[in-house]
């Protein structure tokens, strides 16, 4: 009699182990992320929340790479989002700078680990600087009012000012460590994945009971928030699944007095290698011109205010030049990280290194040229979807009228950005468990196909 693979996941002490461990740092991270800055304003914080326009779509972007503290201010509220900013920095600057992409190809291995090193030490500062210019934007949203009851440089408010910002850098620093921890002893590799995805998807009660408060459209809202979740979600994974199989050579092994002969194999290059970075990227560039134009609504001169309102009209979330910017930003970023990405990692010299080579290519520069050519082919589709994921919101209020009268942002219990996160940690999870059952012994899992 055959046992079922999840009953087996806690037959095998080692993986229930991983598992506990995994879900106890997850709830230790959702307790932490209860606990408030020092001094929080919390009416100030509520009329920040409830904006509109650009701010509003700049506030819901942390929130959501917070995992959900913004809305609450903790001590929390910038998440691992330091710690992300520090890395998309660092993979931007090492092609550029040539002793460190001589690093990086010297030796990968340790050139990983120097890259890891120092993006823990940039993740610092990163944390202090936008602990402080979190505070200060949020003031600036709210007309000049503090999100804190003390804050400045001076006086008496000094001492809360400064206990705010370590409060805040401790707290994203706690967050990273318990990330490690759980890559460590629990599911590896997927700590602050799965720190991101505690967050996103303790949202979705509250997400539950917004749909649902409309008593006479709350079953037709609930029946297209479904059906699109599940219609983006076939979408979300078709897509990352995707791969272009480049054909390799790989040299034969010697076996006694004897060479083996040549083994065919392939070089698998994803359809979409970027990820989510860069509807990062253009949502947090996409917000500075309606956020800096708030600064000037109130100037004394006719044509400055004039022309912040009409930055504030355009780039809205309700305007639509504001999506179609959007689309068009997240396509232009998707193929520039991705190319940042693969020139990163050289893999032409790296199938050079092993003997092996693609047929008909000379390895070395040659075969990365050729890689990056076919790279670049099969990014276009990843890039258009990611822009239709970005603009997905937007389509919904076109698709139904009543949402955007009705003032909703959208009918999704999930947003779609945070899909991608949620796919891809399912996803891996997934692999995670099938790899250690088979680990185990349990070939017949099925889990993954």
């Amino acid at each position: 009699m055959k046992r079922s693979a999840w009953r087996y996941l806690w037959m095998a002490p080692d993986l229930r182990r991983k598992l506990l461990i995994t879900l106890g740092l997850l709830l230790l991270y959702r307790l932490a992320a209860h606990v408030p800055v020092p001094g929080v304003n919390h009416a100030v914080l509520k009329s920040i929340l409830n904006s509109g326009g650009s701010q509003g779509a700049f506030v819901g972007l942390l929130d959501l790479l917070s995992g959900g503290t913004v809305s609450q201010f903790s001590v929390l509220a910038m998440g691992v989002y330091p710690y992300i900013t520090a890395q998309i920095i660092l993979q931007i600057l090492v092609p550029i700078i040539p002793s460190w992409k001589a690093r990086m190809d010297e030796d990968p291995r340790e050139g990983q680990k120097w890259m890891e090193r120092w993006t823990y030490i940039l993740s610092i500062p990163m944390a202090a600087l936008q602990a402080l210019g979190q505070i200060s934007l949020f003031s600036a949203f709210a007309g000049g009012r503090s999100v804190l009851r003390h804050f400045g440089w001076s006086g008496a408010n000094l001492i809360p000012t400064l206990t705010v910002i370590i409060a805040m850098t401790a707290g994203t620093m706690f967050a990273i460590w318990l990330g490690e921890l759980i890559s460590e002893y629990g599911l590896r590799n997927q700590g602050l994945s799965l720190i991101i995805f505690a967050g996103i998807v303790a949202r979705m009660p509250f997400n539950f009971a917004r749909l649902m408060s409309d008593a006479q459209h709350r079953w037709a809202y609930l029946t297209i928030s479904l059906v699109v979740t599940v219609a983006t979600i076939f979408l979300i994974v078709f897509v990352q699944q995707g791969r272009r199989n480049v054909p390799v050579m790989y040299p034969g092994r010697r076996i006694g007095t004897r060479m083996s002969m040549p083994v065919k194999g392939t070089f698998p290059l994803m359809v979409n290698l970027a990820g989510m970075i860069p509807l990062i990227f253009a949502q947090s560039l996409l917000a500075l011109p309606g956020i800096l134009s708030g600064f000037f609504l109130k100037s004394g001169t006719a044509w400055v205010s004039s022309l912040a309102v009409t930055m504030q009209r355009v780039f809205a979330p309700t305007s639509p030049w504001y999506w179609f910017t959007y689309f068009l930003m997240v396509v232009l970023f998707t193929f520039f990280y991705t190319d940042v990405l693969f020139m990163q990692q050289n893999y032409g010299e790296q199938l050079k290194r092993s003997g092996a080579k693609i047929p008909g290519v000379p390895p070395g520069e040659r075969t990365q040229q050729y890689l990056m050519s076919v790279l670049r082919r099969i990014t276009l589709p990843g890039a258009l979807f990611l822009g239709f994921v970005a603009v997905l919101p937007y389509l919904l209020t076109l698709m139904v009228p009543g949402l955007a009268a009705a003032g909703r942002s959208g009918l999704l219990l999930i947003s779609s950005a945070g899909l991608l996160i949620v796919v891809g940690v399912v996803r891996d999870i997934f692999f995670f468990i099938d790899a250690e059952l088979r680990l185990h012994g349990y070939t017949d899992t099925l889990l993954v196909r």
